[in-house]
């Protein structure tokens, strides 16, 4: 086999792994790696660096997939779509939200990769640049970011904290209704006094 086609193998074993771990990577080790795609312990360290970076490249990969997709179906994402900001980033907002609950094992995964170790081109990043790509009317750059990170920082710690979720927002985030309540609540609560141009 060539190296990117043990490298693909190794991934798919892997991403295969996270769908069924509901979350808890513990159980997933380079052993079971390589025997769900039958090549050598040593290949994970010599393609990966580590088990850990193999995972988190899975999720990266898995979640960039989604946010490549983020938005109206549009080749280019300038063209008038007759949304306000503020209806264009609840509209993201909820994909988002959305991919993230019926998602949660890599999700979980892949918010706490980034936690750990935040990198310009992790998912946290690419989705709050996601979200600032929604802002397009006349608000200054630096409230734009502000904007996404907080917004991607609330649902984050909202999806991550699971149970409790519907004790710490008032919202019961499980139910689909109540995720768009939340997400439109919260935006509203961010643009609150941004004009739109």
């Amino acid at each position: 086999m060539k190296n990117d086609d043990i490298r693909s193998t190794i991934i798919k074993a892997t991403m295969e792994l996270i769908e069924g771990s509901d979350g808890d990577i513990n159980n997933i080790t380079a052993r079971k790696i390589t025997d769900k795609c039958g090549v050598a312990l040593g290949l994970i360290n010599y393609h990966f660096g580590s088990k850990e970076n193999l995972i988190a490249e899975c999720c990266r990969q898995i979640i960039s997939e989604m946010l490549n997709g983020l938005g109206p179906d549009k080749i280019d994402y300038q063209a008038d779509d007759g949304l306000s900001d503020r209806e264009r980033l609840i509209l993201y907002a909820r994909q988002t939200f959305d991919y993230l609950y019926s998602n949660p094992s890599i999700v979980k995964i892949s918010i706490l990769s980034d936690l750990k170790n935040y990198k310009d081109g992790g998912n946290s990043a690419l989705t709050q640049k996601g979200f600032q790509m929604a802002l397009r009317g006349d608000i200054p750059k630096k409230q734009k970011k502000y904007i996404a990170f907080s917004l991607a920082s609330i649902m984050q710690a909202a999806f991550l904290a699971g149970e409790n979720s519907g004790l710490l927002t008032g919202y019961d985030l499980k139910s689909k209704k109540q995720r768009d309540r939340f997400i439109s609540d919260t935006v509203t609560m961010l643009m609150n006094g941004i004009h739109e141009g």
